[in-house]
């Protein structure tokens, strides 16, 4: 042995990271340690390799024949040196059963794949069955049987990982024979269950593989997922052949996964059977038939596409999947496929620790179920029509997929590339320990194992860490790209290898994705892409990731058409498409929203400017910048309707401002609440303004007679207005000194009335209704009352609803003196001291009943309702406000405008307890946000939940419910008001 060969820099040169072990270890091989250096230096951990080596030969006992075979063959030994570096798990069997070293010598292993009739063969003879028998039963007794199917399936193992990591296997040959390995696996399992089962002939029975074991593309340790068939053999009871197939089926799960001492080989899954776990673990095919064709979701139709028969009657299994396939090929047609794929989607997704996103080889974004979910998909959509496309294994179907011209011929290579790459790295990272694991380790140590393991023998580390980064970030890309850009060359001429589906597929495809009209969202493709143009060449490159956002959301057709529209008007501006194509984040929120919101996309049409603002801070602005500009705004308008239209086209783009932030989840309902009212103050604050000069102008005065305040109540008082609603007020003026009460009062009459007329004009954005029926009088009083005026009333004649109503009272615009002056005259009225009589509670009570037989719309579902409805908006108001009615008097907590602040003060004073007051407030929370989310989707206001189903998965959707999910949204929404309800039986009720 050379001095050079064996010294510690050699040996790291080599790959070794304990060389004086080595050396060491080495020095016991004697003469055969040099010509071995090299081997050990081609495996993935040359000390482990060595190690295992070590041990091999300890427990072989021949050792001189061992070593004397690794020297003089070389397959041999790059196979066995292998096995023993990459695989902990594998060294320790070899150990155990060291004979079997000898069947990496075969010669075959360099080029033959073990045949699937000889892997059934070997594992029934394992357990003493004839694998010639119609129905193979195991012949050795019970224990010695189990031992020796694990025996026998790790030296099948052995001779495949030898193969895989000497001679490179590709991805889907390892796969397939690793799945013939199963099934033959769970063929010598049900032999064995036979000999356990009496009377096991009543029953045929038939394993059908699903999956990855169905799609032979099983990973080196995976749950083999199966669905068991049976049928009663001739002439037997059906009940006793059922009986005897359920003990059949369950005897070979445990013979499979039970631990012995020569361990254990893999669970096997039943519950992708129907009902899951809840259902009988057999079923007869027309047990099935029933099931299918009635109560089977989406998903099970798609975990169907792999299924095969693989053990026990194969006739039977056949049957199976010929009653299932039709099934399985028109699952895209059926109802609320798009949600269903989408949440199943999610829920993989969403189940993924935290601490695992990023280095999930499998389940996280960019691996392998993208690859996985995104050619099941297609094949979905397609296969119907085009039978070409079905094979189950992954990259067989990617190939027709490609071959078909439903992927791109770059696309598909690129895909193939990535999925090869991650499926190796995935065996390689379990054939360490024979885990199931798809979590890329973190250890250094481990990642140079694996990097080397795939012929990265140049900084592994670095290597393995860079491909498989970029891999992940093609397949990130091609998931979205693989579905939507195909689309586009159906409508456009783009040059290039692309995907070209005709008219008919791409409008297949567009109707799997959730575009209830097709054929429409084709002619805006068209229009949008068609020509030479830069902007049809920027909407090309944008739409793909576009439409996979449109498909994402609740309405597609909506988000298409609605981008369409704003394209139009915007096209031709410079930053619109250039703004989109570079920031990323402005294109997924405008999609979002399109696909969304009514309500926003009429804003953004009317306000197509609004674009940029997505791209900033969506928090509402503050009353007093709005203020300002509005004001300078109107200012340099001399005619009023001019003045008013710049005021409101402010408030349109603030308006939008403030739904966006509501729809991307990015804005509190209460501060949505109080957004909205602070946009009204300053709306009402620059239109007084102009309405103030307007009536000056018209009677020739250099300045007003009287002055003017106006009062906010209702939600608006309360900072708690929605999309939908009026602005509920009150007038109110206090003529100057010296002036003419008739002359003030004619002029205040004429500026609320030109403020009215002004807000209500037609206009391209939503109009600002001033509702002023809840002054003294109602409709039947003077539409502004002086200071004095509103002080005789009150003093004379007020009532006790007037008094409520004055809990939200607001004097916020105009006048700062005579606002004060107007709420220090309201306070002891609405805040009395001793707080209101026990009559007056009775009558509190006696109008809210009132309010709840007559004013609920007729046909309105009391239990819905958002506003009226048992446990709704208004339930939860009057309960706060007679707390406030009865105490605020003495706690001045209480003095508050907001229900929410009322609230907190009422039970941090133990007026209400605290699981009660929390139910109220979360139900509040909850009703406003359903509440505002209704009239986003709409477009209009509305206190029902919508009907419509893509309304009402719109709705799910701005509350943050997955796709899918509308029922749930639905149905914790009668929890809230049904606990609301409770509470305020309890509190307002008495």
């Amino acid at each position: 042995m050379t001095r050079t060969a064996t010294s510690k820099g050699g040996l790291v040169r080599l790959g070794f990271q304990d060389p004086e072990a080595a050396q060491a270890a080495l020095a016991g091989l004697g003469a055969a340690a040099e010509p071995l250096l090299g081997a050990l230096g081609r495996t993935a951990d040359p000390d482990a390799a060595l190690a295992g080596l070590v041990r091999l030969r300890a427990s072989a006992g021949d050792d001189d024949a061992l070593l004397a075979t690794l020297v003089e063959d070389d397959d041999t030994a790059m196979r066995l040196l292998g096995v023993l570096g990459a695989s902990e798990a594998l060294s320790d069997h070899l150990a155990r059963h060291p004979e079997h070293w000898h069947e990496l010598r075969d010669p075959a292993l360099a080029s033959t794949r073990s045949a699937a009739w000889a892997l059934r063969a070997a594992l029934l003879a394992a357990v003493g069955a004839d694998p010639d028998a119609d129905v193979p039963v195991a012949t050795r007794p019970d224990a010695e049987a189990v031992d020796a199917l694990r025996v026998e399936y790790r030296r099948l193992l052995l001779r495949l990982a030898a193969r895989d990591l000497a001679h490179r296997l590709e991805v889907d040959d390892a796969a397939a024979e690793l799945s013939d390995l199963a099934a033959g696996t769970l063929e010598a399992a049900l032999a064995v269950a036979r000999q356990r089962v009496p009377d096991a002939g009543l029953a045929r029975l038939a394993v059908v593989a699903m999956g990855k074991c169905g799609g032979r593309e099983l990973n080196y340790v995976s749950d083999v997922d199966v669905i068991y068939a049976y049928a009663p053999a001739e002439g037997a009871d059906e009940a006793a052949a059922l009986k005897v197939a359920t003990q059949l089926a369950s005897h070979l799960m445990r013979v499979c996964s039970d631990h012995t001492g020569e361990g254990t080989i893999w669970p096997v899954d039943a519950n992708l059977r129907p009902e899951g776990k809840a259902g009988p673990l057999v079923r007869t095919i027309a047990s099935h038939r029933g099931y299918y064709e009635r109560w089977a979701s989406t998903w099970e139709f798609q975990a169907l596409l792999k299924a095969r028969p693989v053990a026990g009657d194969l006739a039977l299994g056949r049957e199976f999947v010929e009653l299932t396939a039709p099934m399985v090929w028109s699952a895209a047609g059926r109802d609320g496929f798009v949600e269903d794929t989408q949440a199943m989607r999610r829920r993989v997704l969403d189940h993924i620790p935290a601490k695992e996103a990023e280095r999930q080889l499998k389940l996280g974004a960019g691996g392998l179920r993208d690859v996985e979910f995104a050619v099941q998909l297609l094949q979905l959509v397609h296969g119907r029509a085009d039978e070409r496309i079905r094979p189950p294994t992954t990259l067989s179907a990617l190939a027709e997929l490609t071959r078909g011209g439903y992927v791109g011929r770059a696309d598909g290579e690129a895909l193939h590339a990535a999925y090869a790459f991650l499926r190796t790295l995935e065996h390689r990272i379990q054939l360490h320990g024979l885990r199931r694991t798809h979590v890329v380790p973190a250890d250094e140590a481990s990642l140079r194992r694996l990097g080397r393991s795939m012929g990265l023998f140049s900084d592994p580390v670095g290597t393995l860490d860079k491909t498989w980064q970029h891999h992940r970030r093609e397949v990130r890309r091609l998931h979205e790209k693989l579905f939507y850009r195909p689309l586009l060359t159906a409508v456009a001429r783009i040059p290039g290898e692309e995907a070209r589906l005709t008219p008919e597929a791409a409008q297949l495809r567009l109707a799997a994705l959730g575009f209830a009209d097709p054929s429409a969202a084709l002619r805006h493709l068209e229009a949008l892409t068609a020509g030479v143009s830069r902007t049809a060449q920027i909407q090309r490159t944008l739409l793909p990731v576009l439409l996979s956002w449109f498909a994402d959301a609740p309405d597609p057709d909506a988000g298409l058409w609605g981008f369409r529209r704003i394209s139009e008007s915007l096209g031709a501006t410079p930053w619109y498409l250039s703004t989109l194509r570079d920031e990323g984040e402005v294109a997924e929120r405008l999609a979002r929203i399109l696909a969304t919101s009514r309500y926003a996309t009429d804003l953004l049409e009317r306000e197509p400017q609004g674009v940029r603002m997505l791209g900033g801070d969506l928090q509402p602005l503050t009353a007093e910048a709005l203020t300002e500009e509005m004001l300078a705004s109107a200012s340099r308008h001399d005619q009023p309707e001019a003045a008013v239209r710049a005021v409101r086209g402010i408030r349109r783009r603030e308006l939008l401002r403030i739904a966006a932030g509501d729809l991307l989840g990015l804005t509190d309902v209460a501060d949505v609440g109080a957004g909205l009212s602070r946009l009204t103050d300053a709306t009402l604050e620059a239109t007084l303004a102009v309405a103030g000069r307007a009536a000056r102008t018209q009677r020739g005065l250099d300045e007003a007679p009287t002055r003017m305040a106006i009062v906010a109540m209702g939600r608006y008082g309360g900072f708690e207005l929605s999309y939908g609603s009026d602005a509920d007020v009150m007038f109110v003026h206090d003529p100057l000194p010296g002036v003419d009460p008739q002359a003030a009062a004619t002029y205040a009459q004429a500026v609320a009335n030109e403020l009215r007329r002004l807000l209500a004009l037609p206009g391209p954005d939503p109009a600002l209704e001033v509702d002023a029926d809840l002054r003294p009088e109602g409709r039947q009083g003077p539409l502004v009352r002086t200071l004095e005026g509103y002080a005789g009333y009150y003093a004379r004649w007020s009532k006790v609803w007037e008094a409520q109503a004055l809990l939200r009272a607001d004097a916020v615009v105009g006048d700062p003196g005579l606002r004060q002056r107007f709420e220090e005259l309201i306070a002891p009225l609405r805040y009395p001291p001793a707080g209101i009589t026990e009559d007056d509670v009775v009558e509190v009570r006696r109008i809210k009943a009132r309010v709840d037989s007559e004013r609920l719309p007729r046909g309105a579902d009391p239990h819905t309702h958002l506003k009226l409805g048992r446990g709704g908006l208004a339930d939860i108001e009057w309960t706060v406000q007679l707390l406030q009615m009865r105490y605020a008097g003495s706690v001045p907590g209480l003095r508050t405008l907001r229900t929410l602040d009322a609230l907190a003060a009422a039970r941090e004073a133990g007026l209400i307890g605290d699981d009660d007051a929390a139910v109220l407030q979360q139900s509040w929370r909850r009703v406003s946000r359903v509440r505002n989310a209704v009239t986003l989707v709409r477009g209009k206001p509305g206190d029902e939940l919508p009907h419509d189903f893509r309304e009402r998965a719109a709705v799910a959707a701005v509350l943050g419910y997955p796709p899918g999910s509308s029922d749930a949204m639905v149905n914790d929404q009668l929890r809230y008001t049904r606990l609301a309800r409770n509470v305020v039986d309890r509190v307002f009720w008495a």
